[in-house]
């Protein structure tokens, strides 16, 4: 039979805290609320709890190492040499040797906190979490929603997307895992999202970004389109003389966000009519004969 040190697995050096510690990881590992039905592990865990008791306590552990008692506690045959102990160890509270919080023969509410991170009895082993994917689109992912899906292992879920979220952001549904052990509460249920690209909206940020196709006349004279954003159709005032490659600001109408909403930042694109024709060119010619000017001149300056 392995003595208490070889079976807490420390050295007879080893200082109280190194066997509490040792003690900690082994009835963990070792409960049998965490290994129902297995004999071993219940075994085990008795030979841990037996060693602990040993060396576990300070009084006890001198009385072990200088021969007082064996491994199981029983007393041994008391030798002369061994008075000068037993003096002090039944004498008053004065002499006698501190216990400390060191071990004991009582486990605690303090050891089950410890051990299984909370207070009172040790609790059921609490079910295994359970992942998946789901893809939402772009406008839920912007300005939220409340989807009811039915995974791919057949497990429907009731799914509320925040405003504002991130693509690869992962939601936590509390309780939806795999069920726990002998009554253990159940895991969760991990949502990596994905967002769907949107065909005229990207994100850049908090804001949002799309594009405006204007023709020659509507850049040149100016004039007011409605645009789309992700929260509804709003007019756009376009200046007149506007180029391509402008960018006009809706304010507050981007992504939601604690620190206020994002904007819409509209870039505008002057389109030429896919049959302009000889009038076109021979009008915009003569324009340019007796208005000349470079407009890569002043390519890369701000507008």
């Amino acid at each position: 039979m392995a003595g208490p040190y070889e079976t807490m697995g420390v050295s007879p050096q080893a200082t109280q805290e190194e066997i509490r510690k040792a003690y900690l990881r082994l009835a963990k590992k070792n409960h049998p609320d965490l290994h129902p039905g297995d004999k071993g592990a219940e075994a085990r865990f008795k030979e841990i709890t037996s060693a602990n008791e040993i060396i576990g306590d300070k009084a006890k552990r001198v009385r072990f190492d200088s021969g007082e008692i064996d491994a199981s506690g029983a007393e041994r045959q008391r030798q002369p040499d061994r008075e000068f102990y037993r003096q002090h160890a039944d004498a008053g509270s004065a002499f006698r040797y501190d216990r400390g919080l060191d071990g004991g023969d009582a486990m605690d509410d303090d050891f089950f906190a410890e051990l299984f991170g909370t207070r009172g009895a040790p609790r059921s082993p609490r079910g295994s979490n359970v992942s998946y994917t789901f893809s939402v689109a772009f406008i839920e992912a912007i300005n939220g929603a409340r989807k009811r899906v039915v995974m791919a292992d057949g497990k429907a879920l009731d799914i509320v997307i925040p405003a504002g979220l991130q693509d690869g952001q992962t939601l936590r549904l509390r309780g939806e895992g795999r069920p726990g052990n002998a009554g253990g509460k159940p895991g969760d249920a991990l949502l990596e999202i994905h967002i769907a690209p949107h065909l005229s909206f990207q994100r850049d940020g908090n804001n949002i970004r799309s594009k405006l196709a204007l023709t020659l006349g509507e850049a040149l004279a100016g004039t007011r389109l409605p645009v789309e954003t992700v929260s509804g159709t709003v007019q756009l005032t376009i200046p007149k003389g506007s180029n391509s490659g402008s960018i006009l600001r809706l304010r507050g109408k981007g992504v939601p966000a604690a620190s206020g909403h994002g904007d819409h930042l509209v870039e505008l694109r002057i389109v030429l009519p896919p049959d302009a024709g000889a009038a076109l060119l021979r009008c915009v010619t003569e324009w340019e004969a007796g208005h000349p000017y470079n407009p890569r001149e002043t390519e890369g300056r701000a507008p």
